[in-house]
């Protein structure tokens, strides 16, 4: 991934927030097949390994796990919060001209070898915490218990389990570094002040934090 130096993420924790905010990681394969993309609900286990593990599952009927086998390198892509920018929030517009629109955005790119897990117990496991992790800031959180035995032992048997050990791990977080105070500023104001309805809150805080 291009990352100019004043884009550039390298806090480790910061990366596995961004991961952990927007759990929905692409996996991204390269096999006999060509590339292969699946969009899968990712568990990081952020104490385990230099850089974490990440732990999902996928449907059996899914052929991207068959191809898992033999990959010398699998990439998962996290996107965070991204926006266009409009340069009418620039004050130098005003002064200058000299403005153009952009996109911001936080993304993080993950890389490590992917084994497939085929054990009950261990898919078990993995749903536990996957729901657990989600469920718990809930009033009333679900349990995987909540549900029969048997229908859970069923849908368990439609779908598998992935394990990737993050050997190497890369996050962008392109929010207006490269523009003056008053400029970056305006995009903050631009956004919090609700001119644009596709910006949120969650990217104005990248903005003001970065």
């Amino acid at each position: 991934m291009y990352i100019p130096a004043s884009f550039r993420e390298k806090r480790t924790e910061k990366l596995h927030e961004l991961m952990q905010a927007h759990p929905l990681g692409l996996l991204v394969t390269n096999g006999v097949n060509g590339l292969h993309a699946s969009p899968l609900p990712f568990l990081l286990y952020p104490d385990e390994g230099e850089f974490g593990v990440l732990r999902t599952h996928m449907a059996r009927a899914n052929p991207h796990w068959k191809e898992l086998a033999g990959l010398a390198e699998c990439l998962v892509v996290f996107q965070g919060a991204e926006g266009y920018i409009t340069p009418s929030w620039y004050p130098s517009k005003a002064e200058t001209h000299k403005v153009v629109p952009t996109w911001n955005y936080a993304t993080v790119h993950a890389w490590g070898m992917a084994s497939v897990v085929d054990d009950a117990a261990w898919l078990r496991r993995q749903l536990n915490d996957l729901t657990g992790y989600h469920e718990k800031p809930r009033l009333q959180p679900w349990s995987v218990d909540d549900a029969p035995a048997d229908y859970v032992a069923a849908q368990m048997k439609a779908i598998i389990c992935i394990e990737i050990p993050i050997r190497r791990i890369e996050g962008k977080c392109k929010m207006s570094q490269n523009k003056d105070e008053a400029d970056r500023a305006g995009v903050l104001r631009g956004m919090l002040d609700g001119d644009d309805p596709h910006n949120d809150a969650q990217l104005a805080h990248f903005v003001e934090r970065a």
